[in-house]
C-alpha cells in the first residue's frame, strides 16, 4: 500500500516537475532576451558617447588653432604706440621690390629681298611774297643800303589782277597769238619778278619762242629762268627745253652738260629719266 502510495505521489509530482522545468526554461529565455536588449541599448549608448567625444575633440582642435587674443595691457601699449606714431611725422614706407620677369630675346633675320625704293621727289614751291619780303628787309644788305627800298607787297586785288594777266597771256599762246603772248609773259616776269608765277611766265615765253623758231631767244629766256629761279617748279622743264635749243643750235656738248646736270642734281625725278633717255640717244 505504501508502495502504491509512493508511486502515486511520484506520478503526481512528475507533472509538477515538468511544469517547473518548463517554467524555468521560459524564465531563462526571458532573462536572456532582457540581457540582450540591455546589451544592445548599452552598445547604442556607447556609440552615441563616442560620437560626442569625437565632436568634442574636433571643436577642441579648432579652438587650439585660433590665435590667442592679445591681453588688455598689450592692447593698450599698441594703442599708445599708434598714437605716438600718428603724432610723429609720417615717413613713406619703402616700395616693395617688384621682380622683373626675364624676357626672351628674339633675333629677326633680315629678308633677302631689297627694301622698296622710297619716293625722293619733292615738289619745289616758290615762297610767298610776304615771307620773301620779310627776309629781304631783315638782311644786312638791305639795311646797309637805304636807297634800295623793297617792293611793296601785292594787295589781294592787285594779286588777282596779276593772276588774270598771266592767264590771258598764256591763253594768247594757245589761241595762236604767239608773239603777243610771248611779249606779255616777258613783261609780266620783268615787272613782277617776285610773283609766284614769274618763273612760269619765263618758261611759257620760251616755249612760244621755240614755236616761232627763235631758238637763240628761247635759250636766253630759259637760261634766265634757271639762273633767276633755281628753286622754282619750272626749273627742271626749263633745263630740258634749254638742252633742246642747244641741240638745234648744234651745241651738243652744252646739251650733254645740261642732261648730265639734271641727272646728277635731281635723281629719281621724271626729268632725270627723260634726260637719261635723251643723253643715251645722242651719238658719241
Amino acid at each position: 500500500m505504501e508502495r502504491l502510495f509512493l508511486i502515486r505521489r511520484l506520478l503526481a509530482v512528475a507533472p509538477l516537475c515538468a511544469l517547473v522545468a518548463c517554467a524555468t526554461d521560459s524564465a531563462s529565455k526571458a532573462d536572456m532576451d532582457a540581457l540582450r536588449g540591455e546589451l544592445r541599448a548599452m552598445r547604442e549608448q556607447q556609440a552615441r558617447t563616442n560620437e560626442r567625444l569625437e565632436r568634442l575633440e574636433r571643436s577642441t582642435s579648432v579652438l587650439r588653432a585660433r590665435p590667442a587674443p592679445a591681453p588688455a595691457a598689450a592692447t593698450e601699449k599698441a594703442t599708445d604706440k599708434a598714437g605716438d606714431k600718428a603724432s610723429a611725422p609720417q615717413t613713406a614706407a619703402p616700395a616693395p621690390k617688384v621682380a622683373v620677369p626675364e624676357l626672351t630675346v628674339v633675333k629677326l633675320k633680315p629678308k633677302g629681298e631689297p627694301a622698296p625704293p622710297l619716293p625722293t621727289r619733292v615738289a619745289v614751291v616758290e615762297p610767298d611774297s610776304e615771307q620773301v619780303e620779310m627776309f629781304v628787309s631783315s638782311s644786312p644788305e638791305s639795311s646797309s643800303s637805304p636807297a634800295s627800298a623793297p617792293e611793296p607787297v601785292l594787295a589781294p586785288a592787285s594779286s588777282a589782277a596779276l593772276d588774270s594777266e598771266f592767264e590771258q597771256a598764256v591763253s594768247a599762246l594757245r589761241t595762236g597769238s604767239v608773239e603777243q603772248g610771248v611779249g606779255r609773259l616777258q613783261t609780266f616776269a620783268e615787272q613782277n619778278p617776285r610773283h609766284p608765277r614769274a618763273d612760269n611766265a619765263l618758261y611759257f615765253a620760251g616755249l612760244g619762242m621755240i614755236g616761232l623758231n627763235d631758238n637763240e631767244g628761247a635759250s636766253a629766256v630759259f637760261q634766265r629762268l634757271i639762273e633767276t629761279y633755281p628753286a622754282g617748279d619750272a626749273v627742271l622743264d626749263g633745263m630740258l627745253r634749254l638742252a633742246e635749243c642747244r641741240l638745234k643750235l648744234n651745241q651738243r656738248e652744252d646739251a650733254r652738260a645740261l642732261y648730265t646736270r639734271v641727272i646728277t642734281q635731281f635723281p629719281g625725278t621724271a626729268a632725270a629719266t627723260q634726260a637719261e633717255q635723251r643723253l643715251a640717244s645722242l651719238s658719241p
